[in-house]
């Protein structure tokens, strides 16, 4: 299997545990497991989309590079929502407020589930 096609997989796979722990949270524990999903799947991203970038000869070192070169390339849509999303996974690292974990929970709820599969669809269509 080509590295690219394995970044994918990987990525598709995290996506769909993303949103089963979304269709199952029901309480602060639930809350936490699509936070730490939501984690996990933010660095499969990236990572996909440097393999994507690579490919097309462009070498990226950190996130934020991956993503804002990415989205620069017309590889990927939603540029400030992408960085609003790495800023807060990278937040989740820190998370000790009840409030601000709330917060990030909703907006991978209602924003960064859905950027993220628009992104996935995107990166294949790249391929």
């Amino acid at each position: 299997m080509r590295p690219v096609d394995y970044a994918i997989e990987k990525l598709q796979k995290a996506l769909s545990q993303l949103k089963d722990a979304r269709d199952r949270a029901v309480d602060d524990l639930g809350r936490d497991a699509v936070i730490q999903r939501f984690e996990f799947t933010c660095e499969l991203f990236w990572k996909a989309t440097k393999v994507v970038l690579e490919r097309e000869g462009y070498r990226c070192d950190s996130p934020r590079s991956c993503i804002t070169e990415g989205f620069r390339m017309g590889i990927l849509s939603g540029g400030q929502a992408l960085l609003d999303m790495l800023r807060d996974r990278n937040m989740t690292s820190h998370i000790y407020n009840e409030v601000v974990a709330e917060k990030i929970f909703q907006r991978i709820k209602d924003t960064y589930i859905n950027l993220l599969g628009d992104n996935l669809q995107r990166l294949r269509a790249r391929l």
